[in-house]
């Protein structure tokens, strides 16, 4: 890969203070050069509702538009109820539609998911790969990323303090460029 990739981040969580955007922001920290990490938002989305295909909401056209553009996709999520949470649902299903023309269509991607819990994660992690698999986003298989203990990992700033979990983050944000290199779309 000689030339920049962009790379949109989808943060499954909300929240102010979530620690998946603690995380997404030390994978853009420690990401090769060639791959720029941009958290593309989510909260203001409005639900999907096939009635608003034909004129849909200006929200759903930018997010697609951003989704399109980009070269891949990296899904950081925290688990909600052993799946992902709506926030994400929805936007997979607002970039989607309408059918036959979804913007995830053949983007390289990869999933991490953190939590306090010691399983990281591990539920939505792999519900999440069940629906990029109908969506044509050929998620990255290995190394896979489950943070567990992850309201331990920061400081009050936000700033990753583990230094092995900053060396397995560099790993996996290397293996990800690799994979965005054998997959992207020219």
């Amino acid at each position: 890969m000689t030339s920049t990739r962009d790379v949109a981040v989808i943060v499954g969580s909300l929240r102010k203070d979530s620690i998946n955007r603690k995380v997404a922001n030390a994978l853009a920290e420690v990401a090769p050069a060639l791959l720029k990490l941009a958290i593309v938002e989510i909260g203001h989305l409005p639900l999907y509702n096939q009635d608003r295909d034909e004129s849909p909401p200006a929200e759903w056209t930018a997010f697609r538009a951003r989704i399109k553009s980009a070269a891949a996709v990296l899904f950081v999520t925290p688990e909600h109820n052993r799946s992902v949470p709506a926030a994400l649902k929805n936007a997979l299903d607002v970039g989607s539609r309408p059918y036959g023309q979804s913007a995830w269509n053949g983007k390289p991607g990869a999933v991490v998911s953190a939590s306090p819990s010691a399983v990281g994660g591990f539920g939505a992690n792999h519900h999440l790969r069940q629906s990029l698999v109908f969506l044509n986003v050929p998620a990255m298989p290995q190394p896979e990323a489950y943070i567990g203990g992850a309201d331990k990992l920061f400081d009050a700033g936000g700033k990753l303090v583990n230094d092995g979990t900053r060396k397995f983050l560099q790993q996996f944000m290397q293996a990800f460029a690799d994979w965005v290199a054998a997959n992207a779309k020219s």
